[in-house]
């Protein structure tokens, strides 16, 4: 992927409402439901998406800007730092995390000695296979100090990529082609009912190296924002527009919902923001689906209506009344 900051078109030192509204604007001009005769759509505006996720968290923005994480915001492998004493941090600063054993053990103890471990992991051809062996052993990030001369871990073979789904598709489930930073290409299935942030793992399918077990593909997924809907845990809300009339007169009115449009009866004299439910007409789940809630707002008729005017100012000298009254 691009750099983050060429993505959204920002400098370095751009504040963080600088990229916000960077982001706004290119996420609205690439969205694909925008954009549904563009079929590389939906590709930029996977991109502008994480470029967010990493220039929009301040976190990872500054492990990005210190080169701790990629464009992907993949950590960095460095590798394995050399020299003597003065290595990685002064010293061998991880803890092992046993193999069949539980544990390390020193010679005698069951497992196998200090020394005998760290030949069979840094040294020589052998040393490569050690992870196949009858006890193999995984840094850990804890503090294991001393003044060994080695330092760094087992590389992060791991890959982490970026997917955005519409809602719809986020409801039915959907199939993807993703393309890795290896060049690699997948078709994804992405299961019914995905949320917004949620993680598929593909085991086996990251970054190898010898002697290790290949890493996973990590798969964030980003339901993209919806023209009508707004995603609220399993719920949705809409905003469902009526005119003047049909919030005084009451009425029955079209509203949408992910499976078509309903009739929904607007009662008489309903307020602007008044909210309605329709049961399981939400984000599916566990034990059935979420609700959708509508929130009524009044419209008026566009430009200057001389009759309406006249009609509201006859209302008004005989029907006072304030609304903010206990504000």
């Amino acid at each position: 992927m691009r750099d983050p900051y060429e993505v959204l078109g920002v400098q370095r030192g751009a504040s963080a409402a600088a990229i916000k509204s960077a982001f706004r604007k290119l996420a609205k001009k690439h969205h694909p439901d925008a954009n549904k005769d563009d079929p590389k759509a939906a590709e930029r505006f996977s991109e502008v998406n994480s470029a967010n996720e990493i220039l929009g968290d301040e976190d990872k923005r500054k492990q990005f800007d210190r080169g701790e994480i990629d464009a992907e915001g993949k950590p960095r492998f460095q590798g394995f730092p050399g020299g003597g004493r003065g290595g990685a941090r002064g010293g061998f600063e991880h803890a092992f995390r046993g193999g069949p054993q539980g544990g390390f053990g020193g010679a005698g103890a069951g497992g196998a000695g200090f020394e005998d471990i760290l030949n069979s992991m840094f040294g020589g051809a052998a040393g490569r296979g050690a992870r196949g062996g009858a006890q193999s052993f995984e840094f850990d990030g804890g503090g294991f100090g001393g003044g060994g001369a080695y330092g760094g871990g087992i590389p992060d073979l791991d890959i982490s990529v970026a997917m955005t789904v519409t809602l719809e598709e986020s409801v039915k489930g959907t199939e993807k082609r993703v393309r890795l930073s290896t060049g690699k290409e997948l078709n994804v299935k992405v299961p019914a009912g995905v949320t917004n942030g949620q993680q598929i793992r593909l085991r086996g399918q990251g970054e190898t190296a010898p002697g290790h077990r290949a890493g996973d593909l990590m798969i964030t997924v980003t339901i993209a924002p919806h023209a009508t809907f707004k995603i609220d845990g399993s719920d949705l809300r809409v905003d469902l527009p009526i005119t003047l009339y049909e919030a005084v007169l009451g009425a029955k009115v079209r509203a949408p919902t992910l499976t078509g449009a309903v009739e929904l009866s607007i009662p008489k004299n309903t307020s602007s923001g008044r909210v309605f439910r329709l049961k399981g007409k939400g984000m599916p789940k566990a034990d059935g689906a979420g609700d959708l809630y509508f929130t009524t707002r009044i419209m008026l008729p566009d430009g200057n209506d001389a009759e309406l005017e006249a009609l509201m100012e006859k209302w008004q000298s005989g029907h006072p009344y304030n609304p903010r009254s206990e504000m």
